[in-house]
């Protein structure tokens, strides 16, 4: 499995989000880009998840104009990648930071809510290699 925040994480995000048919259907009637940036030390990887009408994708870099954007650092995006700390948990303590259009969440969050699942096929590939 590639390393975490690799180009190749990313694509392994991106074929596990759009295999799930759930997430495809959930992101129907929806145009949102959701933004993401963890910082390692002087390392600043971004990526973002598209969902636009029933497709879903993952894509390295910044987005162009995301509706939100995420931002924490590496040892809080692992813990929640690994399924330690749920998203909201390390935002209500002030670890991820969240940026743009914040009401739109709650909108979304029948999308969102499977977001996690989709990704624990990546999460668990990577813990295997890590044992």
């Amino acid at each position: 499995m590639p390393a975490a925040w690799s180009e190749e994480w990313i694509g392994a995000l991106d074929a596990a989000a759009r295999a799930d048919d759930s997430l495809r259907e959930a992101s129907r009637g929806r145009h949102v880009v959701i933004g993401q940036e963890v910082v390692d030390g002087e390392r600043l990887t971004r990526w973002h998840v598209v969902l636009n009408d029933g497709a879903v994708a993952v894509r390295p870099g910044p987005a162009e104009a995301p509706d939100v954007t995420f931002s924490q650092d590496a040892e809080v995006a692992a813990a929640v990648a690994r399924g330690e700390v749920a998203a909201r948990t390390a935002f209500v303590l002030g670890r991820i930071r969240v940026g743009g259009d914040v009401s739109m969440l709650l909108e979304l969050a029948p999308a969102l809510s499977g977001l996690g699942d989709v990704f624990a096929s990546v999460r668990t590939a990577k813990d295997a290699e890590e044992s």
